[in-house]
């Protein structure tokens, strides 16, 4: 059974430490923070203060999952580990190697989980040098920025092959796929072993939340 993690993005921001509460009550597992800079992506989100006060909300248990879509996750992902967020994940496109190994090895050395996300035009290849120092894979099945788009099925290729590479190379990270994610594609992503599921409109926006997390899992 996958794990279902509703974005907060599509939650009513006039009441987000209720609606934030309002996800894990209805059997979230993780809670998925975007975190966009109006650069890497075309839309401005929120920052570390507002990570901090989701957190001060649901208190110290509940599992923080930040997608960082911004340009310099090197520079700013310690406010996010103050924040108190559990995992950090940032975009392969951003940089060189040595670029994305060092940001990952800090990621993990201050205490959090670290995470690489691919976009859906980023071959699978792209990311292989990383997998052996990451937690979790995030394959993107929107073109990040804005929430609400379609569901991209061809990604699903690149889940495969990561769970293959998983496989064969006895690693660990889980796999997790984010954008236009419901009830018609679940199963789907499920039989090409997605281990997580990001899911914005199809459980915030839902009329039953608890009930549109059930069907997901």
């Amino acid at each position: 059974m996958p794990l279902v993690s509703p974005s907060l993005l599509a939650s009513d921001f006039s009441r987000i430490g209720e609606e934030a509460n309002r996800a894990f009550e209805a059997g979230a597992d993780w809670l998925h923070l975007d975190i966009m800079d109006g650069h890497f992506v075309d839309n401005i989100s929120y920052g570390p203060d507002v990570c901090a006060f989701v957190r001060k909300a649901v208190g110290p248990q509940p599992f923080l999952d930040a997608h960082l879509m911004i340009e310099r996750p090197d520079h700013y992902f310690e406010r996010f580990v103050k924040a108190g967020v559990n995992l950090i994940c940032f975009h392969v496109e951003l940089g060189d190697e040595y670029y994305i190994h060092n940001t990952l090895k800090r990621i993990r050395e201050a205490g959090v989980k670290n995470g690489i996300a691919l976009n859906p035009a980023t071959p699978f290849e792209k990311v292989v040098p990383f997998l052996g120092e990451v937690d979790l894979l995030l394959v993107m099945s929107v073109v990040p920025g804005f929430g609400g788009q379609s569901f991209m099925p061809e990604v699903l290729e690149k889940v495969k092959k990561a769970v293959a590479w998983r496989s064969e190379n006895n690693a660990q990270f889980l796999i997790q796929i984010d954008g236009g994610i419901g009830p018609q594609n679940a199963q789907l992503c499920k039989e090409a072993g997605v281990d997580i599921l990001v899911a914005g409109s199809s459980t915030f926006k839902a009329a039953d939340m608890a009930q549109a997390i059930a069907d997901l899992k």
